[in-house]
């Protein structure tokens, strides 16, 4: 039977955090006009005050807005730009566009990691926490005996206004006890493990293919009936002695994601 992590049985409590980690607050105001204007439309397109396809204010309205020159109005436009957040098209203005994680296929990077270079506040939803058998697959890939127990974390990978991914992520029991002493919702595991266990990673095995997701996975996602899902799976390895302890199933919708590999000739 299923135990979860709060079951009275243990010796210790676990402490409890945030099931949702919020938006992070914009910090100290920057010192450069321009930079008050594009965090200005930045937090209008997490939110999704922009959503995908509309238009972000003309570049007079944006003046008298925020009391700047055009120039600085362009300015940040061009940040947001450079970004891939939006498409700027002649006669039509600058057209929000949808968001991408960008994953690096020649890297190994966490979520917020994916998401830092164009500025999109990442965060989780814990769905779940618990102590289970390893079985199948999850034991072997961690080389454990079958029925040895495990952590289980379900969550949810936000960005911005978008469910991005759906993570079910496996740890050997030693690492994923203290893990849970950790902030699950506004952290990423990868800077957990390193930073906050001491655990360096060394590389991980992926392997991903496009598959029709159960109707919870779906709903978790947003994806319409019958709609395919990408489906990956991670393992990752620790620095020190190679050894496998965190292994993931990552779904992902389709639209938020794109991918990249620098591939040699020979």
């Amino acid at each position: 039977m299923q135990k979860t992590m709060s079951d009275p049985k243990k010796p210790r409590d676990y402490p409890t955090w945030p099931r949702r980690a919020p938006l992070a607050p914009p910090g100290e105001a920057p010192r450069k006009k321009y930079e008050r204007v594009k965090d200005a439309l930045l937090r209008g397109i997490h939110d999704g005050t922009y959503p995908p396809g509309t238009c972000l204010p003309s570049e007079n309205e944006l003046m008298r807005r925020f009391e700047v020159s055009r120039i600085t109005v362009r300015q940040a436009l061009e940040r947001l730009h450079a970004a891939e957040l939006i498409e700027s098209h002649r006669g039509k203005g600058h057209i929000v566009q949808p968001l991408r994680a960008v994953q690096d296929l020649g890297r190994l990077q966490g979520f917020g990691e994916i998401m830092a270079p164009v500025g999109v506040a990442a965060r989780s939803e814990v769905l779940g926490v618990a102590r289970v058998p390893a079985l199948g697959e999850v034991a072997s890939k961690l080389q454990l005996g079958e029925g040895e127990e495990v952590v289980r974390i379900e969550r949810l990978r936000i960005a911005a206004y978008a469910t991005v991914s759906y993570d079910i992520s496996y740890f050997p029991l030693d690492v994923g006890e203290r893990l849970v002493e950790h902030d699950l919702a506004g952290v990423d595991i990868f800077s957990l493990l390193e930073d906050e266990l001491g655990i360096e990673l060394a590389f991980a095995d992926i392997t991903m293919e496009m598959t029709r997701p159960d109707p919870g996975v779906a709903k978790h996602l947003s994806l319409p009936d019958g709609a395919p899902a990408i489906r990956i799976e991670r393992l990752s390895y620790s620095a020190s002695d190679w050894r496998p302890i965190d292994f993931e199933y990552l779904y992902g919708a389709p639209q938020y994601h794109q991918f990249k590999l620098r591939v040699p000739r020979w």
